[in-house]
């Protein structure tokens, strides 16, 4: 297909797809002509997965650029690439080491972990932005006074294993390791508003469960 077919099937204006080309975000097409080249299904799917990225998840072009490299790094195994492009995008603030609260948050986190046994992030936090951004969070919740101790973390990691498994059921329905790894980034991009929301609708309707009938009895 010519880059106006690309443009219309993907709902990219044709100046932007230059922008990635330029930007290496997308790789050229089959040159045909001096000034015309050919596009397939492939750099079609690419725009999705690019324009997930930028423009849902707010990742910065040259993270998205990051998380593309280590799609097609073909040197490293599934998993290692999986865990590479994930990670890859933003995460959020990280604590500041010399912090006593985030300190003290670190040793909790490990504790947590170490219950859990998830040999993985127990063994290579400092690998990991969801770690320290884990810590970063756990440090705010003890300097304001918030419970965080692992007790009360521990509901949220097991809710987060089994989400975990959820996500890589979906991300299996995938038949290639390639798909499975875009679909990965775009899906941990995408999802991430649907958690949240679905949380706060839940919440509300724990709320009305304990406290509605009552406010109504009153």
């Amino acid at each position: 297909m010519k880059l106006a077919e690309l443009s219309r099937l993907s709902g990219i204006p044709t100046a932007t797809i230059k922008y990635y080309l330029r930007e290496g975000l997308l790789p050229p097409g089959h040159r045909v002509t001096a000034t015309q080249a050919e596009y397939g299904d492939a750099h079609l799917q690419r725009l999705r997965l690019v324009r997930a990225l930028i423009q849902v998840g707010r990742v910065p072009v040259a993270s998205a650029r990051e998380v593309l490299t280590a799609l097609e790094d073909e040197s490293l195994d599934h998993n290692s690439r999986l865990g590479t492009a994930v990670s890859a995008l933003p995460h959020g603030r990280e604590a500041d080491e010399d912090d006593a609260a985030a300190r003290e948050a670190r040793a909790t986190v490990d504790l947590l972990l170490a219950r859990l046994d998830w040999e993985h992030a127990r063994d290579r936090p400092d690998d990991s932005p969801a770690y320290r951004v884990l810590v970063t969070a756990v440090a705010t919740l003890a300097r304001l006074g918030y419970p965080c101790g692992v007790d009360d973390l521990a509901p949220y990691a097991h809710a987060g294993r089994q989400l975990a498994v959820t996500d890589l059921d979906l991300i299996e329905r995938y038949e290639t390791p390639d798909r499975q790894l875009e679909a990965a980034v775009a899906l941990t991009v995408l999802y991430e508003p649907v958690l949240l929301s679905l949380r706060r609708i839940a919440q509300a309707e724990e709320s009305t469960s304990r406290y509605g009938q009552r406010r109504t009895e009153e």
